[in-house]
């Protein structure tokens, strides 16, 4: 056996109900999952052109939110034992003892069950089948397999954090038509250079613990090459959803530029200078404010309100379109 499997803490007991509760809560990384939801609200808002059944809506979300939590719990049950030798991760709940393996492993289990019932019921397999899919990639691909082995651990492992769109989709729709996939190659591209961008912060962690992070094995300069290559790749794919696909409007496709813009002229920055942690950190900021604007754009493009009032504004510029001498 490895130490990840065979590593326990010495068990520290709680002094109450509320900070039991607390604990497993932070087994779960909640902070994690709202991004997640948010890109399945995106992708359940296009899917349903703007229509979406508000009960659908808040199981399929409350079911991503467990299958996320039973993922990020399992993982620490697996990394325990780096938890502990990094400062910033040695107070969680499993390296410090509060919580044993068995109780962490039971509670991932239970809210897994939950996550595929709820969603098989209320929505259809399909979705719920993926929700499982999404488990099962985080931690046997990415986990397990590559986070201590290949410095392509969040390329590949990624995939993971790009299956909400799919969830959100076959929860609306029952299938996944090529639009919903573009969802999920947004994500899964975007995912590289967002985490790099953390990585290169913390990689003196990632390092002490081998680790190995893009930054840790190939250094700054290369990752920095690395997010500028992803992020050129990602602007293009945000802007297919309008054409030549037709899943989203104009409303969506300016805001999609906007911010891609925004998110090369970050990369750029970083690639000129790749040993400055400030640009560092604020493209990571950065990225999770892009990729929340970017879901809350499908959002508000799909709505029937938008679609009307971009119809109007084109039917009255039309006739000022005919004047021009071109």
């Amino acid at each position: 056996m490895n130490q990840t499997t065979t590593w326990n803490a010495p068990t520290r007991h709680h002094e109450s109900f509320k900070a039991v509760v607390q604990s497993y809560v932070q087994l779960t990384k909640p902070r994690i999952i709202p991004l997640l939801l948010i890109e399945t609200a995106a992708a359940m808002g296009v899917a349903s052109q703007g229509e979406i059944d508000p009960v659908l809506l808040l199981v399929t979300l409350l079911s991503g939110t467990l299958a996320a939590a039973s993922a990020q719990t399992i993982n620490c049950v697996y990394d325990r034992d780096i938890d502990y030798d990094m400062e910033r991760t040695r107070h969680r709940p499993l390296p410090s003892g509060r919580i044993q393996v068995r109780d962490a492993l039971v509670f991932a289990g239970v809210l897994a069950v939950l996550s595929f019932a709820l969603q098989a019921l209320v929505a259809n397999l399909l979705s719920a089948g993926l929700a499982m899919v999404g488990i099962a990639i985080y931690v046997g691909v990415y986990t397990h397999w590559l986070k201590r082995s290949s410095p392509q651990n969040i390329v590949i492992g990624g995939a993971a954090g790009a299956i909400p769109p799919l969830v959100g989709w076959a929860a609306v729709t029952g299938d996944l038509p090529l639009a919903a996939w573009l969802f999920f190659a947004i994500v899964f591209i975007w995912t590289p250079p967002h985490f790099w961008g953390l990585a290169m912060l913390i990689q003196d962690d990632y390092a002490k613990v081998n680790v190995p992070m893009m930054p840790v094995v190939v250094g700054d300069r290369a990752t920095a090459q690395q997010i500028w290559y992803y992020t050129l790749v990602l602007v293009p794919l945000t802007l297919m959803m309008t054409f030549p696909l037709g899943a989203t409007g104009a409303v969506y496709a300016a805001i999609a530029l906007l911010l891609g813009i925004m998110f090369i002229q970050r990369a750029w920055a970083l690639l000129k200078a790749p040993s400055d942690r400030d640009l560092a950190k604020g493209l990571f900021k950065f990225s999770i404010l892009y990729m929340m604007l970017l879901s809350a754009a499908m959002v508000v493009d799909s709505w029937p309100v938008t679609r009307g009032a971009v119809a109007a504004v084109s039917a009255h510029l039309q006739p000022l379109a005919s004047l021009l001498p071109f």
